[in-house]
């Protein structure tokens, strides 16, 4: 039942009431059959007004309701862009700016969703291609030293290492999700500890030294005398400067230099440059570097080795312990290259 027939009938139980007090009053002769006329006319014509009264006052509260009602509807359907119209009463119109308030924090919560499972989709996509190349070439070796094909040793001892550097390929690419997976669900616990500078670019350097080396790279590291401690956890941030420096290495030319800068730039933070002096990342590509997967062409690409996980995993750890990371890229001069940066807070 509608709330103005609940009002109308209310209206009329009252009218009949006083009716029925006329009628009593006049039966027991405490009043003239003129006075109940009178009375009667009177009240029958207040009621009447007080019904019309009624009627066009419960207008703006029903149109309220049928807008939350409508909106609802379309909430039930999944559209979460409409609003509903502020009018009516002081409370309806409290009502309809907090039901607008939910409707936004829905909107922006699927909103999240879908672009989480889009994101997921892509990451079953890549993950997919990414595992299928190494195994289609351990298949095809394993199967060709079970069919005696190889005869040699030379070439029997080249398909093992091959089946072996493809197994390590996999087993890198699943470190490395199950490490993204691990900074996306929280399971890792920020626990800083207090840690020089200068000890995690001793270590990040010799755990890369093979890599320099072997494309005969020279390193300049520009630290201050004096650089306070900074809290981190030194395992999570070696990987992220080993990840970025892998990535430089990777994309410097042969007898090219990789240059290091530590400063302090705030009370708060010290920031890390690595500068590299490859091709240099397009301008559009360096929104995207962080990414999962993403490689930008033509120099970051699948022959190039990587996953395209190791910045995006960088980018978690660095957002765990509250700093910024980025990328500033030159392509316009040849040989620039491309400067990653990210900030670590001060103990």
């Amino acid at each position: 039942m509608k709330l103005r027939i609940y009002l109308l009938i209310a209206s009329g139980v009252s009218t009949s009431m006083i009716l029925l007090t006329l009628f009593i009053c006049y039966r027991y002769m405490l009043l003239n059959w003129k006075d109940v006329v009178l009375l009667t006319t009177v009240t029958l014509g207040a009621a009447s007004v007080s019904m019309l009264v009624h009627y066009f006052m419960t207008r703006p509260l029903e149109k309220a309701i049928h807008a939350i009602t409508e909106e609802t509807t379309h909430i039930s359907e999944g559209h979460f862009e409409g609003k509903v119209p502020q009018i009516g009463p002081a409370e309806f119109q409290r009502l309809a700016d907090q039901f607008n308030r939910m409707t936004g924090k829905l909107n922006e919560s699927f909103q999240k969703l879908r672009t989480a499972e889009a994101s997921r989709k892509e990451l079953v996509a890549n993950v997919s291609h990414d595992l299928r190349t190494p195994m289609a070439s351990i298949q095809a070796f394993v199967e060709a030293l079970q069919d005696d094909v190889i005869q040699d040793k030379e070439t029997f001892a080249r398909y093992l290492q091959t089946i072996r550097l493809e197994t390590g390929r996999l087993d890198g690419l699943i470190q490395e999700l199950f490490k993204l997976s691990q900074l996306d669900a929280g399971g890792t616990e920020f626990a800083p500890e207090r840690y020089h500078v200068d000890h995690l670019l001793v270590d990040g350097l010799q755990s890369l030294a093979f890599q320099l080396e072997e494309k005969q790279l020279q390193v300049d590291v520009d630290l201050p005398d004096r650089l306070p401690p900074v809290a981190i956890m030194p395992q999570e941030m070696k990987r992220v400067l080993s990840n970025i420096l892998d990535n430089a290495i990777r994309h410097s030319p042969v007898g090219g230099t990789i240059e290091i800068k530590v400063e302090q730039i705030s009370e708060q933070y010290v920031k890390l440059d690595i500068q590299d002096h490859g091709q240099g990342i397009d301008e559009e590509d360096s929104s995207k570097i962080f990414d999962r997967f993403y490689r930008a062409d033509p120099s970051r690409t699948r022959a190039s080795g990587g996953a395209g996980l190791g910045l995006a995993i960088a980018k978690s750890i660095v957002h765990l312990h509250g700093g910024a990371i980025g990328v500033d890229s030159h392509t316009g001069d040849k040989g620039r290259g491309s400067r990653f940066w990210f900030t670590l807070p001060i103990y």
